[in-house]
Formats: structure tokens, C-alpha cells, sequence
């Protein structure tokens, strides 16, 4: 009789395995992009620059990235933050941090994608950024000028960095980002979204944090991947667990 129970015993096993492979998925956690100027792992940077220094204890940066990015115009991407003429110094400081979160941060797993780009194989999309940070942005940046409301593309790259488009006209970012969301959400083409939730929340990614205190962002990151780990669970293998367990138990009444 007892090879009549292995067949729903191995099933049973197989169930087991299937359910904490879905719950216990790492790959969404304390991971680096595969990006231009990112490292594979993360880990300590002990040395790592001004603002990019929060993520010191286990960054995707290294020391030299780091202090490249800091530059007006940076050789890592050779992008020209004062193209319609100086960049007041408050908004040119939420660039280098959003750089830095960019570049730094290992706790953006749950919204990497991949693309197919020359320079990189994968971006962050629509990471929920904390309506503060997003806020004190749009704040800093809404007298500079720009000439343009998504600057992931259309620039003019003939002189080696980049130069508004031909027709392209120099406003003040408030008119070309009426409100903090339109800011947020449009200037990388949805690489942050709006987060109506606040700092400190669990909720949302802070762009600004302080070191000392710990790296919020690592229980933001667990939240997100637990939702979403449980969401592929639900609409993918869990109807087939589910018909698979009706399975096992007639076949263990019958």
C-alpha cells in the first residue's frame, strides 16, 4: 500500500517547494542595475563623495562615480545640467542627489526593467517617490531654466553633450512643470512616480535620507517585493497550486 501514497506524498513535496520558491524570491533585493557605470554587486564604499555618501555601508556606486557625478558636466554621461544658462544652486543639488539615488542605490529592485538601450540593460520605472522629495524638487528647480519636459531623450548630441533641439525654446522649469508630479514623472520618461505617501512612511523611496539613522528605502524595497512576489503567486502559480491540492485530495479519498 505504501507505493500508493508516494505519488500524492512527491505532489505534496512538489507543492511545498512551489509555494516558498514564490515567497522566498531575493532577486528584487539588494541588487544593482545592469547599467553604464554600475557596479555588479553592491557593497561598502567607505570613500564615496558629498551627497552620495548616505549609501557609504552598501552602495552600486564606486568612489570615482561618485565624485564624477558631483561635476557640472559629468563624464559619465557628459550631460549639460546648465544648458539654458546657469542652474541655480538649490536645483542642481536635487540633480546630483537624484544621480546619486540613480547610481547608489541597491533598494530599487522591485522596479528594475529591462531595456534596450546602448548604454544600459536596464532602468527603474515609475519607483514611488516620496511626496516631500518630489515637492522640495520642484520647489528648488521652478525658477531655473530648461527647454524641454522629458530629458530621457530628443537632445541634441552633435557637440558631444547635450544641446536643446532645434525649435526648442529656454523656459522656466515651471513652465514646462507646472506641478511637482509633472516634474517627477516626466522628466526621466516615468522613472519616479508621485508617491502621495511621506517620508518616513515605508511606503515610498526617499531620495534624501540620514545615514545614521539607517537606509529607509531597505524596508521600502521589502514592502514592494513581498507585494509583488504575492501578486505573481496569486495570478500565476496559484490557481495551478490550487487545482493541483483539489487534485491531491481526491486522490487521497478515493
Amino acid at each position: 500500500m505504501a507505493w500508493k501514497r508516494m505519488p500524492p506524498l512527491l505532489l505534496l513535496a512538489w507543492l511545498s517547494a512551489s509555494v516558498c520558491s514564490a515567497r522566498d524570491r531575493t532577486d528584487l533585493l539588494n541588487v544593482c542595475m545592469d547599467a553604464k557605470h554600475h557596479k555588479t554587486k553592491p557593497g561598502p564604499e567607505d570613500k564615496l563623495h558629498g551627497q552620495c555618501t548616505p549609501w557609504r555601508k552598501n552602495a552600486c556606486c564606486s568612489v570615482s562615480t561618485s565624485q564624477e557625478l558631483h561635476k557640472d558636466t559629468s563624464l559619465l554621461y557628459n550631460f549639460n545640467w546648465d544648458h539654458c544658462g546657469k542652474m541655480e544652486p538649490a536645483c542642481k543639488r536635487h540633480f546630483i542627489q537624484d544621480t546619486c539615488l540613480y547610481e547608489c542605490s541597491p533598494n530599487l529592485g522591485p522596479w528594475i526593467q529591462e531595456v534596450n538601450q546602448s548604454w544600459r540593460r536596464e532602468r527603474f520605472l515609475n519607483v514611488p517617490l516620496c511626496k516631500e522629495d518630489c515637492e522640495s524638487w520642484w520647489e528648488a528647480c521652478r525658477t531655473s531654466y530648461t527647454c524641454k519636459s522629458d530629458w530621457q531623450k530628443g537632445w541634441n548630441w552633435t557637440s558631444g553633450s547635450n544641446k536643446c533641439p532645434a525649435g526648442a525654446v529656454c523656459r522656466t522649469f515651471e513652465s514646462y512643470f507646472p506641478t511637482p508630479a509633472a516634474l517627477c514623472e516626466g522628466l526621466w520618461s516615468h522613472s519616479y512616480q508621485a508617491s502621495q505617501y511621506s517620508r518616513g512612511s515605508g511606503r515610498c523611496i526617499q531620495m534624501w535620507f540620514e545615514p545614521a539613522q539607517g537606509n529607509p528605502n531597505e524596508e521600502v524595497a521589502r514592502f514592494y517585493a513581498l507585494a509583488m512576489t504575492s501578486r505573481a503567486m496569486l495570478h500565476g502559480t496559484g490557481p495551478l497550486l490550487l487545482s493541483l491540492a483539489l487534485m491531491l485530495l481526491l486522490w487521497l479519498l478515493d
